[in-house]
């Protein structure tokens, strides 16, 4: 997820300092949010093989529920990042994100 590890010293207050019997061994850096929405991107590059914008609609619909699912879009200009990965409009991740939104009520409404 793209964290750094950190000597204890250059730890800054939002680090994570972990520490073995009372004493700091290492920090660690967490990227930000929109760092690690980048870092999220390019592993599922790498798991389709191939740069997201060439991927069909059926498999983009599927990128943005997933990236739904861990957050992408709560990230500050989420949807303008995650549309230009995908090659697409942010009316269109908008559309995507509505779609996925109105099968889940349908599902739900099934089930009762």
């Amino acid at each position: 997820m793209g964290a750094q590890v950190l000597e204890p010293a250059q730890a800054a207050a939002d680090d994570v300092l972990l520490s073995w019997e009372g004493v700091d061994v290492l920090a660690v850096r967490l990227p930000q949010l929109s760092d690690s929405l980048d870092h999220i991107l390019a592993a599922m590059e790498r798991r389709h093989g191939m740069p997201l914008s060439e991927l069909d609609r059926k498999a983009k619909q599927e990128v943005v529920r997933v990236l739904e699912a861990r957050g992408a879009f709560s990230v500050r200009h989420g949807v303008e990042t995650v549309a230009g990965a995908l090659g697409v409009s942010r009316f269109t991740v908008y559309n995507y994100l509505n779609r996925e939104t109105a099968l889940n009520r349908e599902k739900g409404a099934e089930s009762v």
